[in-house]
């Protein structure tokens, strides 16, 4: 997503998930309705649904009958410390004008577990 506000059922479902990971919506806590979500992206209620059916196969939400769809126990689960550096990123980002997406690719570049430096490129 660049930004814009997300139209599919994947850029839904990653919104979702980041605010899941990132620990804006805890364990527990209440999603908004199929319909409203729906409502609040202009996207179809199958699109809404597509998105949280994404989100409870990955085991981020559950959805009940009647208690709607609520964020899995224990899925909400980004140390602190983790959070804070990743908004820390993302301002720095911001500030000196790179995109997101960008930001998000350098992360990739430099996330190489095990790797011993840019020499073992």
């Amino acid at each position: 997503m660049s930004g814009t506000t997300p139209s599919t059922a994947d850029e839904i479902a990653a919104l979702f998930r980041g605010a899941i990971r990132s620990g804006r919506l805890g364990d527990g806590e209440r999603l908004p309705t199929v319909r409203q979500t729906a409502k609040d992206f202009d996207v179809a209620q199958a699109t809404a649904a597509k998105a949280y059916k994404a989100l409870e196969h990955e085991g981020l939400v559950v959805t009940r009958t009647a208690a709607g769809t609520r964020v899995a126990s224990g899925a909400s689960r980004a140390p602190q410390v983790v959070i804070e550096r990743a908004r820390a990123l993302a301002e720095a980002g911001e500030d000196a004008g790179v995109s997101v997406e960008d930001v998000v690719a350098i992360l990739r570049a430099v996330w190489a577990p095990g790797d011993a430096g840019p020499e073992s490129y």
